[in-house]
């Protein structure tokens, strides 16, 4: 082979520069994750509900009756701006038209508001703040030592003098506020619960009743205005041409009489409930179960009513309007690890299961001063600075002949014995108690978890006698 030459071996044996835009190496490709779009919270709502629009439509699941109230409004009041406007414009005044449009859009705007929107429904405990409940109410009822005990279902509160009661909701896992029910069909607690209405496809709660009883009573104007101007359109046709050739003129007015003759008294008789409802400041729930009595001297007297007809109407329709407390268009936050509370080294039996896993998986002294090597000889160690050696539970080292600080030293060396200290009791790994699922006997721990199984109040006394006990070693 020649240094300068063009041929043999060398020709064939070339270099390839290493591109640094290429892929990622497969040492490096386990490393990389996928960055995915950050989800919204309605998209994981636990409630039977559909959203559209990026969440900001809330409505039930059952909503083909929704469509039918659609369907009705918009092809009667279609009829009616089609077929006997232009006749009524032209021989009464052209204002019915324009009444009957903004009644028509009033009736849609309220409608849609009240199956567009949250109507109060409120969130449910995460599994930590329903453990942390379930633990508050066992620790009050005094059945923390025992096992798990479902909570009780009511709780009293006073309101204006009179005792409600506050009844757990074990699917929302909440004590649900005064006035609040749990709608099955959405499979939601609402604030205020009024009624599910199928007909707006959705609950009507505090977030919306406003809306919902506008709605029922522009409608109300707006079937009586379309079914006492499509009777005056066929008068003023028969009289012209006789009963049965209006009726032959304009088909479509016949339609809407019957549509509205047969929905109007539904329609205003729902008003009218639901006006009496607002002046007596009560919902619906209330009136049907009979919670309440409208006179102050009996002993279940209204406590939200102001006693005013005009007061509680003012308070139910111009009121502030709360805001909504699921937050459903905000984004779910990634999950942060949360450190366990000090244990002070109680045994948790009376926690839930979720707690006791939590304590499993969290060490157990990491909210525990640490003890350092000045405190306690360690044993296992070569020097004060050395690493603990690892200790099977259940097997502890035996004492050596002769005491020492070698690294043959083990953990009974370094804790006098009973025999030796009469006035001293100590635990040994043996003797202490391990909380179930926690620290389950034979598997290997380190010193720190050690430490650990020693009762809280023998680990005083063993500092102390410890270092009694290297004084010892050190005079002999």
């Amino acid at each position: 082979m020649t240094p300068g030459g063009g041929s043999g071996p060398m020709k064939d044996c070339e270099y390839s520069q290493i591109s640094t835009h290429s892929s990622s190496s497969p040492m490096e490709s386990p490393h990389k994750k996928k960055k995915t779009a950050p989800r919204r919270k309605w998209e994981v709502f636990p409630g039977r509900n559909k959203f559209f629009c990026n969440g900001r439509i809330m409505m039930a699941r059952q909503t083909g009756v929704f469509y039918l109230t659609l369907v009705l409004i918009l092809v009667t009041s279609g009829l009616f701006f089609a077929f006997d406007c232009p006749y009524l414009s032209e021989k009464i005044t052209p204002a019915i038209p324009a009444i009957g449009g903004i009644l028509f859009f009033f009736v849609m705007g309220t409608l849609l508001r009240t199956s567009f929107s949250d109507p109060g429904v409120l969130p449910r405990a995460t599994p930590d703040e329903a453990a942390d409940l379930e633990r508050q109410i066992d620790i009050a009822n005094g059945s923390s030592s025992g096992g798990y005990r479902p909570p009780p279902r009511t709780k009293e509160v006073i309101i204006n003098g009179q005792t409600v009661k506050l009844k757990y909701c074990f699917t929302c896992k909440i004590f649900r506020p005064p006035r609040a029910s749990h709608c099955s069909l959405c499979d939601n607690c609402v604030e205020r619960f009024d009624h599910h209405c199928p007909w707006v496809g959705n609950c009507v709660g505090k977030r919306n009743y406003r809306f919902f009883y506008m709605f029922i009573l522009s409608l109300s104007f707006l079937t009586v205005f379309i079914f006492a101007f499509v009777i005056t359109h066929v008068i003023l046709r028969s009289q012209q041409t006789g009963f049965l050739n209006a009726l032959k003129d304009s088909p479509a007015s016949v339609l809407e009489a019957v549509v509205c003759f047969f929905s109007v008294w539904s329609i205003v008789g729902l008003s009218g409930f639901h006006t009496y409802l607002i002046s007596s400041n009560q919902t619906t729930n209330e009136d049907i179960k009979g919670s309440w009595s409208n006179k102050r001297g009996k002993e279940n007297y209204n406590p939200y009513s102001y006693g005013n007809i005009f007061t509680n109407c003012c308070a139910a329709l111009c009121g502030p309007l709360s805001p909504s407390l699921i937050d459903r268009r905000g984004f779910i936050q990634p999950d942060t690890p949360q450190l366990a509370g000090p244990s002070n080294g109680i045994t948790m039996y009376g926690a839930t299961q979720s707690q006791s896993n939590m304590a499993a998986a969290t060490p157990l002294l990491q909210s525990e001063p640490s003890i350092t090597s000045e405190e306690l000889p360690l044993p296992g160690k070569t020097s004060l600075s050395g690493p603990c050696a690892t200790l099977t539970l259940g097997q502890p080292t035996p004492p050596s002949s002769m005491p020492n600080l070698t690294s043959d030293t083990g953990l009974t060396d370094m804790i006098p014995l009973k025999e030796e200290h009469e006035g001293h009791q100590f635990l040994t790994p043996e003797e202490a108690p391990s909380p179930p699922g926690m620290l389950p006997s034979g598997s290997p721990i380190t010193h720190s978890h050690t430490m650990h199984v020693l009762s809280l109040a023998s680990q005083d006394s063993l500092h102390e006698d410890s270092v009694r006990g290297l004084v010892k070693l050190s005079s002999v």
